[in-house]
């Protein structure tokens, strides 16, 4: 996938000999809303608002095949107000879409207020909608044909549907020998499911993928160092995204690597998460060792919190009608 000027990543191009990257997550509808300063309760606050895909589960797959993973397929749950909406945009970033789509539900929303007068920081307002509905019955052991890892965006452990799907997804991965990756996704939520049932529900995956906060947060431990050693008791292998200070790689109890950060001025910090996580699959599969692969991580996050919204640059979106008109 094309980048813009000046942003061609050193991961694109490489083709991924392994098989394929299968992402199970969440298709949202992001509306950005960037405001400086403060927001003035009870009255207006200027902002510059656009309607964009996005989806934790959408945007990695998104960035994976942006940074050069050969084939990339995306599950998840959409309504009918908005999929064909996001089967274009997911098609446009080089992403095979598998799109169930909802009878009931809307698709999934999140409003991110971005106030770009505090390092482009961002608040979510999210409400799930049809996202957090997949289930098994969603599911199909044929999905894993021809796939190399499976990775698993942490919005399916917060809510009973989507638990169990991630149950058999992980059951079939294993069973076929298919590495499985998950990102914890919010603290927030990690907060009401509980740390205890989170590391319970996550026996099995062999990569985690932490913010700092997250990683803090399940392990109970202020030092991001300390607590991504102590993950990595837990899972095989835990890296650690550690925002403008790179990233940490820890195995059986120990930081093996602190690998920096790519330089940046920030203009919306939405995605970079999830822009690190694609990159770095995309780099696993290409051959790349997990320090190398952080690395390629972390240019990708530089890249992703220069743009506004969490997708890669795709040359046409400005074609693209969103969900009820043309973009912003």
């Amino acid at each position: 996938m094309p980048a813009e000027r000046g942003e061609e990543p050193s991961g694109a191009g490489t083709s991924s000999s392994g098989g394929a990257l299968l992402v199970v997550g969440d298709v949202v509808t992001d509306i950005v809303a960037r405001h400086r300063g403060p927001l003035a309760s009870g009255t207006d606050t200027a902002a510059s608002v656009r309607t964009l895909p996005g989806g934790a589960g959408a945007n990695v797959a998104c960035w994976a095949a942006h940074w050069g993973c050969a084939e990339v397929r995306l599950l998840g749950r959409v309504g009918t107000d908005a999929a064909a909406w996001h089967e274009q945009e997911l098609t446009a970033c080089g992403v095979r879409p598998l799109l169930a789509v909802d009878p009931a539900a809307p698709t999934g929303t999140v409003i991110c207020l971005v106030d770009t007068d505090a390092a482009a920081e961002r608040t979510f307002l999210t409400d799930s909608g049809a996202s957090l509905r997949l289930d098994p019955g969603d599911w199909s052991d044929s999905l894993l044909d021809g796939v190399a890892r499976l990775h698993l965006s942490g919005y399916l452990l917060f809510s009973e549907p989507s638990r169990a799907l991630v149950a058999g997804a992980v059951d079939s991965a294993r069973a076929r020998g298919v590495p499985v990756s998950l990102d914890p996704a919010s603290a927030g939520f990690l907060t009401e499911l509980g740390v205890h049932r989170f590391l319970a529900l996550v026996e099995g995956i062999d990569v985690l993928l932490p913010s700092r906060d997250e990683a803090c947060l399940l392990t109970g431990l202020p030092d991001p160092s300390d607590a991504a050693a102590k993950l990595s008791r837990h899972v095989p292998l835990v890296v650690a995204k550690q925002g403008a200070d790179g990233a940490l790689v820890a195995r059986s109890g120990t930081v093996h690597a602190r690998v920096p950060a790519a330089p940046a001025t920030p203009r919306d910090t939405t995605g970079a998460g999830d822009a690190f996580t694609g990159a770095f699959l995309a780099a696993l599969l290409a051959g790349a060792g997990p320090e190398e692969a952080a690395g390629e991580g972390c240019r990708a996050g530089a890249l992703a919190v220069q743009r506004v919204g969490g997708r890669p640059p795709v040359a046409n979106r400005q074609q693209h009608a969103g969900p009820t008109g043309p973009m912003a």
